[in-house]
């Protein structure tokens, strides 16, 4: 089998350099491990009237990169118009955050066209494309429309909103039927993947029965897979960080005081202000914790161009200076403030110098960051993780204290237990998430997406004019030897 990865953003095996978001720090050790092809963007564009994409080509571990210039012309209206100025926010609920056009729209499905085209250098008889993300939803019945008959899957990183705010997404109808040409549609939650399926019977009149769905491509599959992290790689490089010279001089920094940490993209949908705000409502509620605690809070900025993007920069940077100025003394801050994104190392040896992890995403599709701050902790003195309810790594990790992040005084009280909290209970609620973060690694989830995918494909109907005679298909024994090539993630 030759596994094709697909994705807007890719990542580079470079502990040091700041990752790029979840889904590159998740895929990065399945291409590494199982020896995949990894196609996404450059990061650049390339101007004039080339039609045909050209894609440079690295090794990753056992896998490769390869890189493809976006088309200049489509490249703003794609990434910064229809995909996160009309999709981000659907997705994550904020239908007044929409803000997109017709242009828009077709320079995503420009994009989402050229991007079929170059896949087209990776097809061979046992090739299995998995497509990942929001950015390409209608790459599947673009590939289609190339007469690609290979199993072609879609996972999808973000949440899935209900369908009074999916349908508010010009062309949705469109988009979602064609999402239909996958075999398989994965989510990270259960609500998620219902909340595809009432789309399909509310708006497109389809019947979903057992997961499956038929339409004019054939059968789809739909289901969730919660994904997970390298629990016992993470583990380790945490606690080689320990001696990293930035985690160090945090260490050297705290005088005695507790840290407690959040690490986020600068996003309206990771709850970063009524974090701040709950965190100056703690030093309210609970004076006697002043020079005992501060938040340290990394924030990567991202998509500084989008109007919502830049107002949230500004509202932070003022909320922080606000309850500084407030609380703070010569010699003591409570909110460390970063506008910069780390490397996977450093951040690592970060959770693990942290008291309390704070994670409160107003709605996230699942939050590594949640499982990286349980993994990396030292299983003698664990810290505390507190965690949306609106996460979808909630419904893994349910001894954590799950908070309302709408509830700021709930927040405030919530970070005053996790700070008090025995060291006894703290093994106890630690212990039972690793159990669950074992169970779920993320070579569970790649595995598990895989095998369903090709279950899916043997017993369902076949796809339109799909010859039967020849077919090489992902066989039991291909997923096999792929499971033993990736052995290395347990």
């Amino acid at each position: 089998m030759t596994l094709v990865v697909v994705s807007n953003r890719v990542a580079r095996a470079k502990p040091n350099e700041p990752m790029t978001g979840g889904l590159a720090a998740a895929l990065l050790p399945v291409v590494e491990k199982s020896g995949a092809i990894w196609v996404g963007s450059s990061g650049g564009v390339r101007d004039g009237l080339q039609r045909e994409p050209f894609a440079r080509i690295e090794s990753l571990g056992r896998g490769a990169l390869a890189l493809l210039d976006l088309p200049a012309a489509h490249y703003g209206g794609y990434y910064e118009g229809f995909a996160n100025s009309a999709l981000w926010p659907a997705l994550h609920s904020r239908s007044d955050l929409i803000r997109v056009s017709q242009d828009d729209y077709e320079s995503y499905r420009e994009v989402n066209a050229f991007m079929a085209r170059a896949l087209m250098r990776f097809q061979k008889p046992d090739t299995v494309f998995w497509v990942q993300d929001y950015h390409f939803l209608a790459l599947g019945a673009e590939l289609r429309d190339l007469d690609v008959k290979n199993p072609i899957g879609f996972f999808l990183h973000t949440p899935w909103a209900p369908n009074s705010v999916m349908s508010g997404v010009p062309h949705h109808r469109e988009l979602i039927e064609a999402m239909l040409a996958y075999d398989l549609i994965g989510f990270q939650t259960e609500e998620d993947s219902e909340n595809f399926a009432s789309y399909l019977a509310l708006e497109l009149g389809l019947n979903v029965k057992n997961g499956m769905v038929h339409s004019r491509f054939g059968m789809t599959r739909l289901a969730a897979f919660p994904i997970g992290i390298n629990v016992e790689g993470f583990a380790a490089q945490a606690m080689r960080a320990v001696s990293h010279p930035d985690v160090s001089r945090l260490r050297k920094s705290l005088h005695g005081e507790r840290l407690a940490i959040g690490v986020d993209r600068l996003d309206y949908s990771k709850g970063l202000l009524n974090r701040v705000r709950a965190f100056d409502r703690l030093f309210e509620m609970q004076p006697s914790l002043k020079r005992t605690v501060s938040l340290l809070q990394i924030a990567n900025p991202s998509r500084g161009s989008i109007e919502a993007y830049g107002n949230l920069q500004c509202e932070l940077a003022q909320l922080v200076s606000g309850v500084n100025g407030r609380h703070g003394e010569v010699d003591w801050t409570p909110i460390r403030y970063l506008n910069k994104g780390f490397g996977q190392t450093t951040l690592a040896g970060f959770y693990r110098s942290a008291h309390v992890g704070v994670v409160t995403p107003l709605y996230d599709g699942m939050n590594l960051v949640a499982k990286e701050y349980v993994a990396a902790q030292n299983p003698a003195d664990p810290g505390v993780l507190v965690l949306s309810k609106f996460a979808g790594a909630a419904n893994e990790l349910s001894t954590a204290l799950i908070v309302n992040p709408h509830d700021i005084d709930g927040m405030a009280r919530t970070i005053g237990m996790a700070l008090a909290m025995p060291a006894p209970e703290r093994r106890l609620r630690w212990e039972a998430m690793m159990t669950k973060l074992r169970a779920g690694n993320i070579q569970r989830w790649f595995e598990s997406f895989l095998t369903t995918l090709e279950s899916t494909q043997e017993s369902g109907p076949p796809l339109p004019e799909e010859p039967q005679a020849g077919r090489e298909r992902l066989s039991r024994g291909s997923v096999l030897q792929w499971q033993a090539a990736s052995s290395a993630l347990h």
